[in-house]
């Protein structure tokens, strides 16, 4: 496969800047694999796909408040530092991207209210710096007052109060991304217990999603581009259950693309997931061979995206990208904040 086989025109009417006021309502494209066939539905509608005994696998990561604006000693030079991803909890040493990064240099400090500030600790690359805060083991607590959601970069406007809740599952619990597993939007806790009333299974895992889910691919041979590292884990009573489903020959629903990463990145060579916890750089393109997930709900994603390659992986090139052309017809919002489809 190469790059340019995932390129289409993506309108930018097409790119939700906002999401649908409740979550649930979203249109859910649902496509079958086995039949090639392409059905419009409510996302409310997807249990009715499952049954007794499935489990719906999540990821329960946390969007943090990542984008902090600051100003540097001395010269009060206003700079925007996002962080990226935390290398030390104790000594609160984070990687960050730093803009304008001509003006921020090893040593300086960057202060962003009277209780927090940073200072340089080294180069990473041309924007990017490593920093050490001034409070150890409460960064996550401290950027939540001060810092904004941060939404990708193709949402052509500022944060907004209710991002803080709108970019957020309803189930996130572990601080950790930059980015929303943005599947896991359209659900909501009635849609949640309405499944759980119905037998299935709820399992968390956990990615923590970072820029290098927008950072694009620069090489048409997709044998040599090189995913960002990311934190996951899959904690033993998760792998314990979706095992016990794979003996019963239950299906395994997976939320998003991230939480496929996670469990992919997990197998045995049995074709079972292992409890396990570390950081995965695993791509997925076609023609890749899923060992654990059986059903995917992902959204609509970018052109040359990894994530449209996981789907196509998962779909088949041909099928995701006829449906594409339909949902662009069919008017689906596309992206972050967008529409959901469903692979069966």
């Amino acid at each position: 496969m190469k790059l340019s086989d995932f390129k289409y025109n993506l309108p930018k009417s097409a790119i939700a800047k906002y999401p649908v006021s409740q979550r649930d309502k979203a249109k859910l494209m649902v496509l079958d694999r086995e039949t090639q066939e392409i059905t419009s539905k409510k996302f409310s509608d997807i249990a009715d796909y499952m049954e007794k005994g499935d489990v719906l696998v999540v990821n329960e990561t946390r969007v943090f408040q990542a984008r902090l604006y600051g100003k540097k000693e001395k010269t009060n030079a206003k700079i925007e530092v996002f962080l990226l991803r935390e290398l030390n909890a104790e000594e609160s040493i984070w990687d960050v991207i730093v803009d304008p990064a001509r003006k921020v240099r090893i040593g300086n400090k960057i202060y962003f209210n009277d209780k927090l500030w940073c200072e340089v600790i080294d180069n990473t690359t041309s924007r990017g710096r490593t920093v050490r805060f001034n409070q150890p083991n409460n960064v996550f607590k401290a950027v939540e007052k001060i810092g904004l959601t941060p939404l990708p970069p193709y949402i052509k406007r500022e944060p907004e109060p209710a991002d803080k809740e709108n970019y957020q599952t309803v189930y996130a619990k572990i601080d950790g991304s930059v980015a929303a597993p943005t599947a896991g939007l359209h659900f909501t806790p009635k849609l949640l217990s309405k499944i759980k009333n119905k037998g299935i299974i709820t399992v968390p895992v956990i990615l923590h999603i970072g820029l290098g889910t927008f950072r694009p691919v620069e090489v048409e041979d997709l044998t040599k581009h090189k995913m960002d590292s990311e934190y996951y884990e899959i904690p033993a009573k998760s792998s314990e259950l979706i095992n016990k489903a794979i003996d019963a020959k239950k299906r395994i629903f997976v939320v998003g693309t991230s939480s496929t990463r996670a469990l992919e990145t997990s197998v045995t060579a049995e074709g079972k997931v292992k409890p396990s916890r570390g950081w995965t750089d695993k791509f997925i393109y076609p023609y890749y061979d899923f060992k654990i997930v059986d059903k995917l709900i992902t959204n609509f994603h970018a052109e040359e995206s990894t994530l449209l390659m996981l789907t196509c992986a998962f779909a088949g090139t041909d099928f995701v990208m006829k449906a594409y052309k339909k949902a662009l017809k069919d008017k689906y919002r596309f992206l972050s904040y967008g529409d959901a489809m469903l692979i069966v």
